[in-house]
């Protein structure tokens, strides 16, 4: 089994990663929306991690991407004002960079649908 190493030490199963998305990913969403600027990307990166046409590798990076952003442990606890997202945004962010031709139009169509609704 591949095992990642979490921010806080601890192992997580990569293949749990999903599992902790699929959880806690719209209940943290919609706690952040209007705290944290990069929540329109979250939700883009959720849409194309869920979406069959793309590469696994791809999925496996998001997943752990967006399980950081779900978990509420991590480097710097959400609660800290003023830094508490920051080491989020910044996994969050660097995974969308890395990966933004795999994350297409149609992806941040249907997370602007989700604002918008």
């Amino acid at each position: 089994m591949i095992m990642d190493v979490h921010s806080a030490g601890a192992l997580v199963p990569a293949p749990h990663h999903e599992a902790i998305v699929r959880r806690g990913f719209w209940a943290k969403l919609r706690r952040t929306v209007g705290k944290v600027p990069f929540t329109a990307d979250a939700l883009a990166a959720y849409y194309c991690a869920l979406d069959p046409r793309t590469p696994l590798h791809v999925k496996g990076v998001l997943m752990a991407a967006l399980a950081y952003f779900v978990m509420p442990v991590d480097l710097v606890p959400d609660f800290v004002a003023g830094l508490g997202y920051t080491d989020d945004a910044a996994v969050m962010l660097t995974a969308v960079q890395m990966l933004s031709s795999h994350i297409r139009e149609d992806h941040h169509d249907r997370a602007q649908m989700y604002w918008h609704r």
